[in-house]
């Protein structure tokens, strides 16, 4: 049984492998312990596949700060790629953003990627891809990755993709490693893009490509990605959720980052929180320093001192914003902060229209208090009115954007598409929290219009009150929820779970038509009944905002998901299946290998400028223990690689021609090997001639 770092892992232990010196064996049992969510013996069987078949070449790695002695036995301050000796936690690492990339001159051997693993056993000294070897740094990077190792997850995926350039898993796990390294969107995008590009029939890298889309608010690509992989296994957990949240223009916990942005995203918030504090404190401070201005002014009588103190507030502002300023480091990323989390511009704009305010208030004080009128202390007519107006921004700037803010997220998106997927997704955990969190939604869509419509039969008079007669869309728009296919179970079990969200659905329901009395009372002269069914509805209208504001809290003070659209999550490795890329490579046969070793009659099909093209090969150059072909080909064959990469190889018995096989593979040009390098994908086996049973192999 394979053990983890603390002894065996888990009560339902993994078998060990029956033939315990087959690298793709102890791949398989990495596998099994992902699929059981143990990383830690994962890892584990991977460094003990790597050791039966370690790559040879040359490259750079990342330094550990481990290194190797003898079988089982770790050096503590060793890099295990040079073995040199290192400090501190990063020794080790090369310099530069892209060292231990593919590409580039290389040293050593995988030991540099996992901790305490040699080249050892029977199969040491195969050169490349040997039995898999990229099966096994896939796995371990994902194992890695699961465990929030993510420098160690990437050089594990880089290495692969070394070893197999044409593989699309390897591609996809170095794309999936790279999005969780700040800074590197782009390179991740570059990599699910190749993915997607080698094995368009495949769904995984489509949902890579669609995360990566909705990490940075492309919504309409994430849309197109996930549908085309829900085209592709309509039964993805993964692309339901992620879709449901592209459909509701979800935005995650850092919405003024951008991906792409070459700076560590905790850089930007480091300056979004700057900005957020120097708003937050200007308006307090605003806030405090006009009433006690007031306080002393028209209270006290003492207009010189009012004066006087007030007009010192301004420089204690300027000191808050020299203090705060000196913490944003990033101000060339701030334009762009603003852009993509324009509530925070908002908040910034309030707060210099309050200092704004201020000023003009404090400024237009009178020298001396005037005496008592039956109005106040405070000017009358249309200055006493903008005086009114400037105090209220000053003290109510906080708050003003509040109810806005709610709304907009209330109605951004589409929901009720969005239920539908969450729903299609299953029993999934993630699945049902976000459909909790939308039916929130919904129930804030209903409450909004039938609110609309409480304050036109409040402030309208006359035929203007008629308006209110929209609020009987929300009955009818929620019913019709209820009735859309396969939401009903759902929707039941949610409201039975979370009875205040079962009453933010129903009571604006049931207000709508006592608005819609209300608003037609005058009409056949029931006024009095018409009033009582408007205050019934101000009383409906009431609870929910109550149970919303009582649920936030509680959310807010257990660290719990709350109502609010924060709590979305993305589905991240949610699910029971695992991720494309753990699965194995396509292993030639031994009747394959040397059909395409011995024959003479190779042949090589690409798509041409103007439409499929063959091109006769005289013979494979090499085949690589992992079953990588090297072909010699003509320069039009590397032109057709680089606009489509998709191509087969055909070879026939040289024998006794028993069978022809055909390799469909991604050609990769390898400059300076002067060879086309064609990872296979699938491999058809037929008798030949006549009968045409496949026999085929899919990577």
């Amino acid at each position: 049984m394979v053990s983890g770092p603390g002894g065996p892992v888990g009560p339902d232990p993994v078998p060990p492998p029956r033939d315990a010196d087959d690298p793709r064996q102890w791949c398989a049992v990495a596998v099994s312990w992902l699929a059981r969510d143990r990383p830690e013996a994962a890892l584990e069987a991977a460094r003990r596949a790597l050791d039966l078949g370690p790559p040879g070449g040359t490259g750079t790695g990342i330094g550990t700060g481990i290194g190797t002695g003898t079988v089982g036995e770790t050096v503590p301050g060793v890099d295990m790629w040079t073995g040199a000796g290192t400090a501190g936690p990063h020794a080790g690492t090369p310099a530069g953003p892209h060292a231990g990339t593919s590409g580039g001159p290389r040293t050593g051997t995988h030991a540099g990627i996992l901790p305490g693993t040699r080249a050892t056993g029977p199969r040491a000294g195969t050169t490349d891809a040997a039995s898999g070897a990229d099966w096994g740094y896939r796995l371990a990077s994902l194992a890695f990755e699961r465990l929030g190792r993510d420098a160690e997850a990437v050089a594990a995926a880089e290495e692969a993709v070394r070893l197999a350039p044409g593989s699309w898993a390897a591609r996809m796990r170095l794309g999936s490693a790279l999005r969780r390294v700040p800074g590197r969107w782009s390179e991740a995008w570059a990599q699910s893009s190749r993915a997607v590009r080698y094995a368009p029939e495949e769904p995984d890298p489509h949902v890579l490509a669609g995360d990566l889309a909705l990490l940075r608010g492309r919504y309409r690509h994430a849309e197109d990605s996930y549908r085309v992989a829900l085209g592709l296994a309509p039964d993805h957990v993964g692309a339901r959720i992620n879709l449901g949240l592209a459909l509701l223009r979800w935005q995650g916990p850092r919405a003024h980052h951008d991906p792409a942005w070459p700076v560590d995203p905790r850089e930007t918030g480091r300056a979004r929180r700057a900005l957020e504090t120097w708003s937050r404190r200007t308006r307090l401070l605003l806030a405090v320093a006009l009433v006690a201005v007031c306080a002393v002014e028209f209270g006290l009588g003492l207009a010189g001192a009012a004066r006087i103190g007030g007009a010192l507030v301004p420089l204690a502002v300027l000191a808050i914003t020299l203090r705060q300023a000196r913490r944003v480091r990033l101000w060339p990323y701030v334009p762009g902060m603003l852009v993509r989390d324009p509530w925070l511009g908002v908040s910034l704009l309030l707060t210099l229209a309050a200092l704004a305010a201020y000023i003009v208030i404090v400024a237009g004080l009178p020298a001396r208090v005037p005496p008592p009128s039956p109005a106040g202390p405070l000017p009358t007519g249309a200055p006493g009115t903008l005086w009114a107006v400037l105090a209220g921004l000053v003290l109510l700037s906080g708050a003003v954007p509040l109810v806005p803010r709610v709304l907009a997220g209330v109605w951004r998106g589409r929901p009720v598409r969005a239920l539908a997927e969450f729903a299609a997704a299953g029993d999934d955990r993630t699945a049902r929290r976000d459909l909790d969190v939308t039916l929130w939604l919904v129930a804030g869509r209903a409450w909004s219009v039938s609110a609309a419509a409480a304050v036109v039969v409040t402030v309208v008079a006359g035929s203007g009150r008629l308006l209110a007669l929209a609020a009987l869309a929300v009955p009818f728009a929620l019913g019709r929820l209820r009735a859309r296919p396969g939401l009903a179970p759902r929707l039941g079990r949610a409201a039975a779970a979370d009875r205040g969200l079962a009453a933010a659905l129903v009571l604006p329901a049931v207000a709508a038509p006592l608005l819609g009395v209300a608003a037609v009372a005058p009409w056949l002269g029931a006024v009095p009944a018409g009033a009582w069914a408007w205050r019934a509805a101000l009383v409906l209208l009431a609870v929910p905002v109550a149970v919303y504001a009582a649920g936030a809290t509680r959310a807010w003070w257990r660290g719990a998901a709350g109502p609010g659209r924060a709590s979305l999550v993305m589905c991240d490795g949610c699910g029971a299946r695992l991720p494309g890329d753990a699965g194995p490579p396509v292993e030639l046969a031994g009747e394959v290998r040397a059909a395409l070793t011995y024959a003479r009659e190779v042949v090589l099909a690409y798509t041409g400028p103007d439409g499929p093209r063959t091109l006769a090969v005289g013979a494979v150059s090499s085949i690589g223990p992992g079953g990588e072909l090297r072909l010699i080909a003509a320069s039009d064959a590397w032109e057709a690689a680089e606009r489509d990469p998709r191509v087969a190889v055909f070879v026939a018995d040289p024998l006794d021609r028993r069978f022809w096989a055909e390799v469909r593979g991604i050609a990769i040009g390898d400059a300076e090997a002067a060879v086309l390098r064609i990872t296979p994908k699938e491999v058809t086996i037929a008798d030949y001639p006549g009968r045409h049973q496949g026999r085929s192999t899919r990577d």
